[in-house]
C-alpha cells in the first residue's frame, strides 16, 4: 500500500457521515462529530491560548538543580540539553508575554556560549558543553538568531537588546558565511543538524560509495538494541552518523532551505545594523545577499515546475519540501517567479492537504500521510515561516487562507485530546505519528502567534 493512500485505506475521514476521527491517546480511536464547516469559537480560542501558555511556564528551567543554566529560560524541556531552533520558534511566540517567559535568557544561554570564532553548537549538555564538535556534519542548526530577536523586538521595541546582541549575531553569520559558503555562493548542510531529522534531500536511488549506507533512524534503530548506556549509545551515534547516507551526502548538498537562511539573516542583521547605527556594515550584508539571491536563481531554480531546488553533484534534485519556502523570508524570488513558485501551496496534490503545508509535497513518492516525522508531518515552526514569507511578499490572503485550516485542525485534536503535539498529520485530522504531547515548544506558535497575526485579525 501507498504511504499516501493510508488515510483513505483506514477511513478516517468520512465524508458521507460528516465526521472527522480523531486519533486520541494510546493509538486509540476517539470520534469527534464535527461538521464540515467547523469553527473555533471565542472560548475555545482562550482555552487554546491559556493551555499553551499553562505548558510553557511548566516547563520553564533554571534554578539551583541545573547544572549551569542557573537563569531561568524558557526551553522545550523534551530533553536535559537545549536545542537552538526550537529556543528561536519558541521566541516568535513567547515575544508576547516577556514579562512571564524569560525569553532573552534562553537565548542568552547560545550566545554565552559562543566560541571566538563565532561558532554556536546547535545543542548544549546540561553542564554547557557542545554536544556535537564544531567539525561534526551535525554541529549547527538554522541560523535563526537574528530572526529570533528581530521577532521579540518587534512587541518590545527594545533597541538596547539589539544593540546588545549585533555583535554576537554578525560574529556567527561571518562563521557561516567562512565555514558553509561555497564557491558558487551556495550553502552546504547537514540533513539532521538543519532540523528537518528525516527529510529526503539525496535522489531516491542514491546509494554512497562509501560509509554504512544506513539512514540515521536505522542507525538508531540498531543503537536500541545495544545492552550499553544512554552515554554509550549518543557517543557511538555521533561517531557512526558520519557514516550514515545523510552524513555522506552533507558535503555534497547545496542546501535551498541554508541559503535562503543565510539570506535571511543578511537582510535582518542589515535591518538591525540600521536601527542600531551600525551604518558601516550595510553594505557588506548587502552584497552577501545579492550573491546568494544570484545563485539560488542561477542554480536552483527550475523553470518547467515554477520551483527552487536543492544540489547534489551540481545537479538539481527534483524533491519538494517545505524548507523551499524559507526562499520568501529570504527575499530571494524574482517577482515573475513568485506566483507559480506560491502555487504549490494551493495545489491538493502537493502541500494543500487536509491540514495545509505538510514538511514534504505529496507528490513526492516518499511522502507520509500520517505525518513520520518529516516524511509528512505538519509543523508548527516551518508552517510559521511559510506564513511570515507569505506576508513579507504581499499574499495575506493566501496567508491567512492556509493559517485557518491548520488552525482549525489543531483545534479539532486539541478538544479530542487536551493538548497539543509536536506535529501533526497531513491526511489525517490527528496529531502525526510519532509526535510528543504536551509540546509547548513550538507549537505554542499556533494558538498564540498564529492565532493572534492571522486569526483574530
Amino acid at each position: 500500500m501507498k504511504r499516501r493512500d493510508f488515510a483513505k485505506q483506514i477511513g478516517l475521514a468520512s465524508g458521507a457521515l460528516g465526521i472527522s476521527t480523531v486519533m486520541a491517546c494510546n493509538g486509540k480511536e476517539a470520534k469527534a462529530v464535527i461538521s464540515d464547516n467547523f469553527e473555533v469559537t471565542d472560548d475555545l480560542a482562550q482555552r487554546m491560548y491559556d493551555k499553551a501558555l499553562e505548558i510553557t511556564k511548566e516547563k520553564i528551567r533554571g534554578g539551583d538543580k541545573e547544572l549551569f543554566f542557573k537563569k531561568p529560560f524558557i526551553d522545550a524541556a523534551f530533553s536535559e540539553n537545549i536545542f537552538l531552533w526550537d529556543t528561536c520558534f519558541m521566541c516568535c511566540f513567547a515575544k508576547y508575554h516577556t514579562d512571564e517567559l524569560p525569553v532573552y535568557q534562553a537565548l542568552d544561554n547560545f550566545y554565552s556560549r559562543m566560541e571566538k570564532d563565532g561558532y554556536i553548537c546547535r545543542e548544549y549538555r546540561a553542564n554547557g558543553r557542545p554536544l556535537w564538535s564544531k567539525t561534526h556534519p551535525v554541529s549547527i542548526n538554522p541560523p535563526l538568531l537574528a530572526f529570533a530577536e528581530l521577532e521579540i523586538y518587534s512587541v518590545t521595541k527594545d533597541l538596547r537588546r539589539l544593540k546588545d546582541v549585533y555583535p554576537t549575531l554578525k560574529k556567527n553569520f561571518e562563521f557561516h558565511i567562512n565555514t558553509y559558503m561555497l564557491e558558487d555562493d551556495l550553502f552546504y548542510g547537514d540533513t539532521l543538524g538543519m532540523g528537518m531529522d528525516n527529510i529526503p534531500r539525496a535522489p531516491r536511488d542514491w546509494e554512497p560509495e562509501e560509509g554504512n549506507g544506513m539512514t540515521h533512524h536505522e542507525l538508531g534503530n540498531k543503537l536500541a538494541s545495544l545492552n550499553v548506556s544512554d552515554e554509550e549509545k549518543l557517543s557511538f551515534f555521533i561517531e557512526q552518523y558520519v557514516g550514515t547516507k545523510q552524513g555522506v551526502w552533507n558535503k555534497q548538498g547545496r542546501l535551498v532551505d541554508f541559503s535562503s537562511q543565510m539570506a535571511m539573516f543578511a537582510i535582518q542583521l542589515k535591518q538591525i545594523a540600521v536601527l542600531t547605527g551600525f551604518n558601516d556594515d550595510i553594505e557588506h550584508f548587502e552584497r552577501i545577499h545579492q550573491r546568494i539571491k544570484a545563485g539560488l536563481n542561477e542554480k536552483c531554480w527550475n523553470d518547467e515546475d515554477a520551483f527552487y531546488y536543492d544540489l547534489g553533484y551540481d545537479k538539481q534534485i527534483p524533491r519538494r519540501h517545505i524548507g523551499m519556502y524559507w526562499a520568501l523570508l529570504g527575499q530571494v524570488v524574482p517577482e515573475e517567479r513568485l506566483e507559480g513558485f506560491l502555487a504549490h501551496l494551493s495545489d491538493p496534490d502537493e502541500f494543500y492537504r487536509k491540514t495545509p503545508l505538510p514538511a514534504l509535497s505529496a507528490s513526492d513518492p516518499d511522502y507520509t500521510g500520517w505525518g513520520d516525522y518529516w516524511l509528512g508531518g505538519v509543523w508548527a515552526p516551518t508552517v510559521y515561516m511559510v506564513l511570515k514569507g507569505l506576508s513579507v511578499n504581499g499574499k495575506d490572503e493566501l496567508a491567512r487562507e492556509l493559517a485557518k485550516k491548520v488552525y482549525n485542525n489543531v483545534a479539532i485534536v486539541f478538544e479530542a485530546t487536551g493538548t497539543f503535539w509536536e506535529n501533526y498529520a497531513p491526511d489525517l485530522i490527528s496529531y502525526g505519528m510519532p509526535a510528543k504531547k504536551d509540546f509547548c515548544g513550538w507549537t505554542a506558535l499556533i494558538p498564540i502567534s498564529i492565532y493572534k497575526e492571522y486569526i483574530s485579525i
